[in-house]
């Protein structure tokens, strides 16, 4: 019986590295080609994981004082929008949610005066992360299985691939031509 795939789950960097190949080929506008290359991802997947992630462009240094101070401010003003503060402070929603409820959770630890209290939203074993997609992929094992295999060398196939369906299809229409031109020519000369 084949193993049923849910596609999902934690990344891992293999299918980070493939991801970030099949942007630089495919561009950030076709997720569903891009999602064919990895069989546990959707194409809403991939494009959470590049935009909350792997995009280059986001930042993942330490938040600075100053960062707090704006994402504090402009939670007060546009409560709930993260979309709308994210491109402001130059972080991702994600990343912007996520400080803020550190913030809020750190002021509500100072005045209630605790110390090592441990963190409620923290995952507990056997607990699924709902996004995934915010979080740094999961090491390799070094033996990888035959799935994760087949899915590299398939990747790796495709995206060394230069030459797209429609340039095949011409190439292969003018073997055609040519095979009919030397048959045609062939049969003059008997």
């Amino acid at each position: 019986m084949p193993r049923i795939m849910i596609k999902g789950g934690v990344w891992r960097n293999t299918e980070d590295e493939i991801l970030k190949a099949a942007v630089m080929k495919y561009g950030k506008n076709q997720w569903s080609r891009i999602a064919s290359l990895l069989h546990r991802k959707s194409a809403k997947q991939c494009k959470a994981r590049w935009f909350e992630w792997l995009d280059p462009s986001i930042k993942k240094t330490e938040w600075s004082r100053e960062e707090d101070e704006k994402l504090l401010h402009l939670a007060k003003l546009m409560p709930t929008q993260w979309r709308t503060i994210a491109p402001i402070i130059g972080r991702t929603a994600a990343q912007c949610l996520e400080r803020y409820e550190f913030l809020l959770d750190q002021a509500q630890k100072k005045e209630e005066g605790e110390d090592g209290a441990d963190d409620p939203r923290k995952l507990k074993p056997g607990e699924i992360d709902p996004n995934p997609e915010t979080k740094p992929a999961r090491p390799d094992p070094k033996d990888m299985d035959e799935d994760e295999l087949e899915m590299l060398s398939e990747a790796r196939a495709r995206l060394a691939n230069t030459q797209g369906k429609k340039a095949k299809r011409k190439a292969r229409e003018k073997q055609l031509e040519e095979a009919r031109r030397l048959a045609a020519l062939q049969k003059r000369r008997e």
